[in-house]
Order: structure tokens, then C-alpha cells, then sequence
């Protein structure tokens, strides 16, 4: 492969953080409107693995006690940390996006997370855009943990086509050492996940479970329900030895209540478990 050479550097530098079957998280994002502590609880109600703090939905996101006396509170732990580069998270953490990842980083350090997602620079953020491949690496060397580039899209409007992303939306050509798969985001894009599943190879560490039907939209589908074939994701990278977090990232908006949103996140998780065991189940009695 074209990237062996960012593989190889990212097995020799990675941290000891995962061995065995993925780990499946929720994403605080998921409950939206509701709140982070709202997200802390239905993970630990349903059973999840843990969560994935989305910084920014609201105040609680970004207090750090706040957030380990819910860690404790209810025994979740944080997977991982998305650090604030969304449009509405403009001031959270401050104006320097740099300093944003690296508070990022320190959250995740003090939660015990292994990993923090972060996007690829805005097009005008280009004294970002020029250090982001050696910010990455040497916040990820100072405080130790993966920071996994996700693919984002182009903005797009009937007939036009915005490249809203430096050096790109899509990081496959960037040299990161670990990336984010997220498939809503592939949908957006046109682009095929499991085309992203065979080009990343081991640089593929995080995954948000979601879905996407090509639209202009960033849907965040209930699995299965898009054009980008999740659940035979799920299946390729367990076949395949993944053992990193798979992350449901969905909108649940459209369930009308929290019990309505407890059901359908409850069949998600057992879905993604029963695909899980099934893979594993195979591999293991082949071997």
C-alpha cells in the first residue's frame, strides 16, 4: 500500500491501548437536545462500553470535573474526547483551534481516554491548516494518546461544490497516523466506507457508527439505514483484528422521547454486539 510507510510509523509510536474485541461507546451527540449527564445515564442504563464526550453541546461538556464526577457516578467511562471544531463551537475552549486540540488532549488524560477525534482545519484557518500534521503528532507524543484525523466532505449546494477543508476533506492522501472513519460523512462526500476500510488499513483507530444516504445533509442515519453498507463495516474491520472504538453517532431527533430514544439506541447496541460476537465467533473456530 501507497501509506505502509504512516502505518508502520503509527504501529511502532502507538499506545498500549487495546487489545481484544472493539470497545462500543456512544457518542454524547446522540442525545441531542439533551444533555451530556442525560448521555452518561442511558449509556450506563443500556449496557455501552463507555461514551464519546462531544465538547460543545452544552456547558457540561466542557467542565472537566463536572464530567469525571460523572464518570464516577455513574462508572462510564470516556473512550474518547471530540475535541470542539464544529461551527457552533466557535469560542468553546477559546479562538485558537490549536489550543482547543491541545485541551482536548488533556481532558482525555485526565478522563483515561485513549483517543481524541478532531477534524481536519477549516479552509481559513491557514496558520492551523500549515502546522496541523506536526501538532497532531506532538500533542499526541506529549500527552499520549491517538488523535485520529475523521473525514469530513464538501460543502455542497445544488449545483456548487465548496472545498471547505485544508489540505482536504477526505485525509486518506494526509500524513496522519491514525484516522476516523465516519459514514454519515462518507455519504456526504459520495465516497464508498469500505473503499476508506481497505485504504486505511491500521491507520483506521476510531470508528463512528452512523449512516448516510447521499445527501446534502449530515444525517447521521441509524446504521443500516444508509447507502454505506454499516453493518458490513462492522463485520470487514472485526474480520480484520480491529479492537478499537466503535462509536454510535446518530441522530435520534426523529424518536420524539427519551423512552422512543432508549429503544432505538438499545437495538443499535445489541445489533452491533450480536455483529461483533458473530465475526468473532468465526475467526476464533477457524483459527
Amino acid at each position: 500500500m501507497q501509506f505502509a510507510h504512516f502505518s508502520e510509523r503509527a504501529r511502532r509510536s502507538l499506545p498500549d491501548d487495546d487489545v481484544g474485541a472493539p470497545t462500543v461507546g456512544l457518542s454524547t451527540s446522540s442525545v441531542f437536545p439533551d444533555s451530556t449527564i442525560s448521555a452518561f445515564a442511558l449509556a450506563a442504563q443500556l449496557g455501552y462500553d463507555g461514551i464519546e464526550l462531544m465538547v460543545g453541546t452544552d456547558a457540561v461538556s466542557t467542565d472537566v470535573d463536572r464530567v469525571r464526577q460523572h464518570q464516577d457516578e455513574y462508572q462510564m467511562p470516556v473512550l474518547s474526547v471530540h475535541a470542539p471544531c464544529l461551527m457552533f463551537t466557535p469560542r468553546i475552549w477559546g479562538l485558537d483551534p490549536g489550543e482547543k486540540l491541545r485541551r482536548s488532549c488533556e481532558a482525555a488524560r485526565l478522563f483515561g481516554s485513549n483517543l481524541v477525534v478532531v477534524h481536519p482545519p477549516f479552509a481559513w484557518q491557514r496558520a492551523y491548516a500549515r502546522a496541523f500534521s506536526r501538532t497532531i503528532r506532538e500533542l499526541s507524543a506529549e500527552y499520549g494518546v491517538i488523535i485520529a484525523v475523521e473525514n469530513m466532505y464538501p460543502w455542497r449546494a445544488p449545483g456548487v461544490s465548496a472545498p471547505a477543508y485544508a489540505p482536504d476533506w477526505d485525509p486518506t492522501d494526509e500524513p496522519y497516523d491514525w484516522l476516523t472513519l465516519d459514514l454519515s460523512h462518507a455519504a456526504i462526500a459520495g465516497a464508498r466506507s469500505l473503499n476508506y476500510v481497505d485504504d486505511w488499513g491500521p491507520r483506521l483507530r476510531h470508528l463512528h457508527l452512523t449512516d448516510g444516504s447521499g445527501s446534502i445533509l449530515d444525517e447521521h442515519l441509524m446504521p443500516g439505514e444508509g447507502n454505506q453498507r454499516a453493518w458490513e463495516v462492522v463485520e470487514t474491520l472485526v474480520a480484520r483484528g480491529y479492537s478499537g472504538h466503535i462509536i454510535h453517532e446518530v441522530n435520534t431527533r426523529k424518536s420524539g422521547d427519551a423512552d422512543q430514544r432508549a429503544e432505538l439506541l438499545a437495538a443499535c447496541l445489541s445489533e452491533t454486539r450480536q455483529r461483533i460476537a458473530a465475526i468473532t465467533s468465526a475467526t476464533g473456530s477457524e483459527g
